[in-house]
C-alpha cells in the first residue's frame, strides 16, 4: 500500500482506454478507513484517480491486535484540521493541484476543514451523511461516554455500539454481510486511532457559515433511513449551499456507499459527468 508522510492509502489510477478526469478523493467515516470505499473505487473506470486516504493510525490489524487498551494520557488528539493538512500534504506529494473530494460523515467534517483551509484545492464537493453543526454539549458527553467504553471494554465494544447506529433498519434487517464488514473495518483499527478519532468529532468547529461561501459544484447525499445525520439536515445545508444538489438514498442509513453502492455510484457517477 502506498504511503507518503503520515497517511497510508488506496489508490486506483484511472483507466487508460478513459478520458482522463481529474482527481477524485474519498474521506472516510468513524469508527471505519479507507477500505470502506472499496465499492466506489471503480470510478477509475471512468478517467478519475481515485484516492482514499486511511486517516491517522488507522488500518493497522497488527497493532490493533497486539495493542492492549492504551491508558488515556498515550492517546492522541488531532483535530479535524490535522487530518486535512494531512490530505493536503497527500495531494502536494502526488502533485495533484486540484481534486473532487467525496467525504463520508466524520469525512465530510474533514472536507469542510479542507475548503476552510485551502479552498484552491476544491474542484467539487460530494457531502454524504454528513452535517455543517458542530457537537451539541451533549453529544460531546456522549462522545465522552464512548471513549469511556473503549477504555474499559475496547474496540469491539465500540463497534458493537455504533453498527445498530451506523446502518439503517433495512441494512440490519436484510443485509448481515454488510453489518459484519462494519464491524471487521472498525476491528482493524487500533484503540489509539479510535480515541484520535473521536477527539476529531468532538472537537470539530461548527461549518454552518462555511456553506454560504462554497461556489463549486456540490452533490449532497444521505441515506433515507440515517438516523445519525438524517435527510432533514440534508436539506438545511442545500438551502444553503448555492448550486448545491441532493440525493436521498432509498434503503440506506448512515453509510450509504455501504449499504446501497450501486445507487450511490450511480449518483456519483452521475454529479461527475454532468456537474464536474
Amino acid at each position: 500500500m502506498p504511503s507518503t508522510g503520515r497517511l497510508r492509502y488506496l489508490e486506483v489510477k484511472p483507466s487508460p482506454s478513459a478520458r482522463p478526469r481529474g482527481t477524485l478523493v474519498l474521506l472516510h467515516a468513524f469508527p471505519l478507513n479507507a477500505r470502506m470505499w472499496e465499492p466506489q473505487l471503480v470510478m477509475a473506470e471512468n478517467g478519475w484517480h481515485v484516492l482514499a486516504p486511511h486517516f491517522r493510525g488507522v488500518d493497522d490489524p497488527a497493532t490493533a491486535a497486539a495493542e492492549s487498551t492504551p491508558p488515556p494520557q498515550t492517546w492522541p488528539t488531532p483535530t479535524v484540521d490535522d487530518l486535512a493538512g494531512d490530505v493536503i500534504d497527500l495531494l502536494d506529494s502526488l502533485k495533484v493541484e486540484d481534486a473532487v473530494f467525496v467525504g463520508l460523515s466524520m469525512g465530510g467534517y474533514v472536507s469542510f476543514a479542507l475548503f476552510r483551509l485551502a479552498a484552491r484545492y476544491v474542484r467539487g464537493l460530494v457531502l454524504a451523511d454528513t452535517r455543517a453543526t458542530a457537537d451539541t454539549p451533549e453529544a460531546v458527553e456522549g462522545r465522552k461516554r464512548l471513549l469511556g467504553v473503549l477504555r474499559e471494554r475496547g474496540a469491539a465494544a465500540v463497534a458493537d455500539e455504533m453498527i445498530p447506529k451506523l446502518l439503517g433498519a433495512t441494512t440490519l434487517r436484510e443485509q448481515p454481510a454488510v453489518a459484519g464488514k462494519v464491524r471487521s473495518l472498525a476491528l482493524s483499527n487500533p484503540a489509539s486511532a479510535i480515541a484520535g478519532a473521536i477527539n476529531v468529532l468532538m472537537t470539530r468547529p461548527d461549518s454552518t457559515e462555511t456553506l454560504a461561501s462554497i461556489h463549486c459544484p456540490t452533490l449532497i447525499m444521505v441515506g433515507e433511513e440515517d438516523t445519525l445525520t438524517p435527510p432533514a439536515m440534508s436539506r438545511d445545508m442545500l438551502r444553503a449551499v448555492g448550486g448545491s444538489e441532493l440525493t436521498v438514498l432509498p434503503k440506506a442509513g448512515h453509510l450509504a456507499s455501504l449499504e446501497t453502492p450501486e445507487l450511490f455510484n450511480a449518483a456519483l457517477a452521475r454529479f461527475l459527468e454532468h456537474r464536474i
